[in-house]
Formats: structure tokens, C-alpha cells, sequence
């Protein structure tokens, strides 16, 4: 989970080829409303969000009434969206900006639907995890192994594959 830009995609596909895990990119399960507005620079509401939360929350539900462990992306920006998300063994892994450094990557991102002006949207929407949440925080600064390997080490988590550190 995270503000766009901050790695999450890229992380995610690590840790499930590493897990062997199912892996799903929560842009993906968006309306077209969702994806035309954001498109046209226009942040999203809550009532955007509810039916793509929807969305998600059943991928999750699938994995869990199968036991099959699997990694979605979503912003899950606020508490309310995480609650609609948590579920049996739901872990959130909030990639959190050190610095600035996502205004930098999305300077030089290309071909994705969301522009850079709506970054502050989802800044000022962001309600980091809760000390009482199933959450842990990684910074999402360090090159994307680095933070894949590091949230591993923190879930105690075995990979089929290791993480290749550059």
C-alpha cells in the first residue's frame, strides 16, 4: 500500500515471483470511470473508490477461502479502505516515501494513466497504517530489491526464489 509512485507494483512482482505467490495490480481491477478521471488529472472520491475496493477485497477473499497466499497492490490510502480490506493473515505493507523520492520517479515514469499532478491527492488522503493495524511500514526509498528483501526479513518469510540485490 501507498501513495502511486512509490514502488509498489515493482516490489510486489518481486516478492511473488521470490514467494511463488499469486500476484495481482489493484489498477487493474478499476472501473473505466476510475481510470478516465484519474486519467484527466481529476483525483478520485470515496465513491470512486467503494466499487474497486470491492474489487480488490475479492481477490483477497478468493485467496483466503482457497489457503492461497497472494500480493495485491492497492493505495488503501485511509483506515475506512483497509477495513474494508482486512481479512484472515492480511499483512499491509505500507511503502512510505523517504524524502521525496517519488516525485523523482514519477518525473521519469512514462505511459501511466495517472499523472504526477495528483500525487498531492493522494498525499493529503494518506492515513498511515495505526500502531493497533496488521501493518508494518518499509521505506520505499532503497532500490526495489533491497525493500523486497527487507520486508521478507521482517514477515520471516522463506523465499522459493531469492531476492537478487544488486
Amino acid at each position: 500500500m501507498g501513495v502511486f509512485g512509490c514502488g509498489k507494483s515493482t516490489v510486489a512482482g518481486m516478492l511473488a515471483t521470490s514467494l511463488e505467490w499469486d500476484v495481482a495490480e489493484g489498477d487493474d481491477l478499476h472501473p473505466a470511470s476510475n481510470i478516465d478521471k484519474m486519467r484527466a488529472g481529476i483525483p478520485l472520491s470515496d465513491t470512486d473508490r467503494w466499487p474497486w475496493l470491492a474489487n480488490v477485497a475479492a481477490w483477497i477473499a478468493e485467496r483466503v477461502e482457497s489457503d492461497r497466499p497472494g500480493i495485491i497492490t492497492c493505495s488503501a490510502l485511509k483506515r475506512v479502505y483497509r477495513d474494508r480490506l482486512r481479512a484472515p493473515n492480511v499483512v499491509f505493507i505500507h511503502l512510505a516515501d523517504s524524502g521525496g523520492m517519488i516525485e523523482q520517479r514519477l518525473s521519469d515514469r512514462r505511459g501511466h494513466f495517472m499523472p504526477a499532478a495528483l500525487l498531492n491527492s493522494q498525499t493529503v488522503a494518506l492515513e498511515p497504517p495505526g500502531r493497533d493495524e496488521y501493518a508494518i511500514e518499509v521505506d520505499a526509498g532503497p532500490p526495489a530489491d533491497h525493500v523486497a528483501a527487507h520486508i521478507l526479513n521482517r514477515l520471516k518469510l522463506s523465499p522459493q526464489n531469492p531476492v537478487v540485490s544488486s
